[in-house]
């Protein structure tokens, strides 16, 4: 684990490991989405109150261009956060198999309770993934899991009859929608220690021994990769998954053919999810200016002044898209924790300089 800062080489000091003091996140970068995760990382660190520990999955031509990047943050903001840069490897099956499975590397993801043999729980995170308010919100949601449940994620879609699965899909998926694995809680101790119901043998399985025969057997009825496997793997064991409503993992898909998020609609959006490639066409300018606010926002600047207001003003040139229409729902979380964030820095520096 490299902790920013330290001198290579150097020892980190601690009553306990630093891996039970923090949350772990997860991602997977691959080709061309080193800038995309470290605006999703920057996101985590920025508004997050414990400690954060990053495992960063990428291929070993962008482990120089992350170590540069994240030593450029101001310390402020690098002593929040420890971080470990993996290679991509796959345990089981063909690995040029696997990391062609639905875009680069993404399966990466399938392997990682194996290969964190040391991390109890994580969320995991596509790089497209944008936190408007603390990991330590959703890390929450790992205490509300009962005795069976190992991972949570949110449906694919909240409308079943105009949902991808409801419609297209060739093989087994969860519920009635199916889920998106953009964002996953997971419980890797449960997930190393569960027997899985499965359509191969009349027994379990464990996760590692599954998933290439699983892969094999539906390969050719999979469109979206490792998603479909997850699918897959919770339709035969839907007790091991909780599901987390649509706010936590909130998509073009719930405001582009009008708003159907429920959830986000009351509390705001907590975590967005700009799949289709958003944050880089003109299609969903909502997302864009959302996603070019916290990338240009200056680390040490004043949340409000030089993020909350562009956002703001960048709304107004969306109101011609449907989820431009909405802008409070877009608003209203990462204004919420922009106060917290506030309030809880006038605390310290009132703490520092008022000692009675």
């Amino acid at each position: 684990m490299v902790q920013i800062g330290r001198k290579p080489g150097e020892q980190k000091h601690s009553k306990e490991p630093s891996s039970l003091q923090c949350m772990h996140l997860a991602v997977v970068a691959c080709g061309d989405r080193l800038e995309e995760t470290l605006i999703m990382l920057k996101s985590a660190v920025l508004f997050s109150n414990r400690r954060l520990c990053f495992h960063i999955f990428s291929e070993d031509s962008l482990k120089p261009e992350f170590e540069k990047k994240l030593q450029e943050w101001p310390s402020s903001y690098t002593k929040k956060f420890e971080y470990n840069i993996y290679p991509i490897t796959f345990s089981v099956g063909n690995a040029q198999e696997w990391k062609k499975l639905f875009k680069p590397c993404a399966a990466q993801r399938l392997f990682l309770p194996v290969i964190l043999k040391d991390v109890d729980s994580l969320l995991y995170v596509d790089t497209d993934v944008l936190f408007l308010r603390p990991i330590d919100d959703i890390w929450h949601i790992l205490k509300e899991f009962n005795s069976t449940q190992l991972a949570a994620m949110a449906p694919e879609h909240e409308i079943p009859k105009i949902g991808w699965y409801s419609r297209f899909a060739r093989h087994p998926y969860y519920g009635t929608t199916g889920v998106n694995s953009g964002v996953m809680l997971m419980n890797l101790t449960r997930i190393r220690n569960t027997q899985f119901k499965n359509s191969m043998i009349p027994g379990g399985l464990t996760w590692e021994e599954m998933l290439y025969p699983l892969y094999q057997k539906y390969k050719n009825y999979i469109t979206w990769g490792d998603q479909d496997l997850l699918n897959i793997i919770f339709y035969f064991n839907p007790e091991c998954l909780y599901v987390f409503p649509c706010q936590w993992n909130y998509r073009p898909d719930h405001c582009m053919y009008g708003s159907n998020c429920k959830g986000a609609e009351e509390e705001g959006v907590s975590i967005l999810h700009g799949n289709r490639g958003v944050y880089h066409d003109d299609k969903q300018p909502t997302f864009k200016a959302l996603y070019e606010v916290i990338r240009d926002f200056p680390f040490e600047d004043n949340l409000f002044q030089s993020l909350y207001y562009p956002l703001q003003s960048k709304f107004l040139d969306t109101v011609h898209t449907l989820c431009g229409r909405i802008p409070q729902v877009f608003l209203k979380q990462i204004e919420k924790t922009m106060k917290k964030v506030y309030e809880n820095r006038v605390i310290v520096y009132l703490g520092a300089n008022h000692r009675y």
